[in-house]
């Protein structure tokens, strides 16, 4: 499924928000201005605010509060991935240069930092307090997961339990925001706003699933993302694998990750144990009980676009 057919119903919505969200981040200081509109030219997919305006039209009417929940997850998600570049050092981001790579640690921080107070900003100024309450939450939240995985890193010591409890927050907390923020924004109901947040933990956690099988599975076509490899993360492929094989192997492939060697036989092995089959079961098992929180709201063409994107979700090639 084609991402531009799932956001038809949102087409106008988006656009409208890709210049809201120019004219609420600007800045009448010249470098600040330069790197947002770097960062403006070469955005994502956009995956979060969309599923802020779904998730809001699932609901009800998309409305001015819709809106300013789009603008807020999207600042605080930038902030986020520029702080991320400076943790881990990196020089690219969706193939372009990063932050980091052109404007040094020092800046980007910074730009990170004016980033989250003015969505902080935004949030008081529009009386958005339900939203901010959420927002810091998720703040917190991925803290925490960052710097856990960051600790686990060091150690290469993680169960399942842990992987599951970073990935939650670390990602999928950000995704239940977008959820219950679309929810809250066309004035559903408490029982609904529930739902969307369970909705968004199970997408968010499918989505980073996703994302961590992107090291196996583009081995095969010759490009391979060795990013996890690099900075010895242990996702949920490895950390099953190396609960099945027998100890010299595990030492054997401990060593290689410490010292960043002989990763296609790491992969091989992963693909033997059934690593990358054992993910994808509890991913599509994730996403089967989000179609399950859908199939409890009207049809709508919203309803139907959330389907697709779940579909999209674990399908996607970046």
């Amino acid at each position: 499924m084609n991402l531009n057919d799932i956001v038809i119903p949102i087409n106008d919505e988006m656009k409208g928000f890709k210049l809201k969200l120019k004219s609420s981040i600007s800045t009448q200081n010249s470098l600040i201005d330069t790197v947002v509109n770097y960062i403006l030219k070469r955005k994502g997919k956009q995956i979060r605010p969309i599923f802020v305006f779904l998730t809001a039209g699932l609901n009800g009417k998309i409305t001015d509060s819709t809106y300013r929940a789009a603008i807020l997850i999207e600042i605080l998600h930038t902030a986020t991935l520029i702080h991320d570049d400076v943790v881990d050092d990196s020089n690219y981001r969706r193939g372009y240069f990063s932050i980091n790579a052109l404007w040094k640690s020092k800046y980007s921080v910074l730009i990170g930092d004016y980033l989250l107070s003015r969505g902080l900003e935004l949030s008081v100024e529009n009386n958005d307090f339900k939203f901010l309450g959420i927002l810091s939450n998720a703040v917190k939240q991925m803290s925490e997961g960052e710097i856990t995985q960051l600790k686990k890193s060091k150690s290469l010591d993680i169960s399942e339990e842990t992987y599951f409890k970073i990935i939650q927050e670390k990602t999928a907390s950000l995704f239940s925001s977008c959820c219950m923020m679309g929810a809250i924004s066309s004035n559903a109901t408490e029982e609904k706003i529930k739902l969307m947040q369970d909705f968004g933990l199970l997408v968010g956690k499918a989505f980073q699933i996703r994302d961590d099988l992107f090291g196996y599975l583009s081995f095969d076509t010759g490009k391979p993302s060795l990013n996890d490899f690099k900075q010895t993360k242990l996702t949920l492929p490895l950390i099953h694998t190396l609960s099945k094989v027998d100890s010299s192997t595990k030492k054997k492939i401990i060593k290689n990750l410490k010292k960043y060697r002989s990763i296609d036989e790491i992969i091989q092995i992963v693909k033997e144990n059934d690593g990358i089959k054992y993910s994808e079961k509890i991913m599509i098992d994730m996403i089967d009980k989000a179609y399950s929180i859908l199939k409890k709201f009207p049809d709508s063409d919203y309803k139907k676009s959330l389907f697709d994107l779940l579909n999209y979700t674990i399908n996607r090639n970046i």
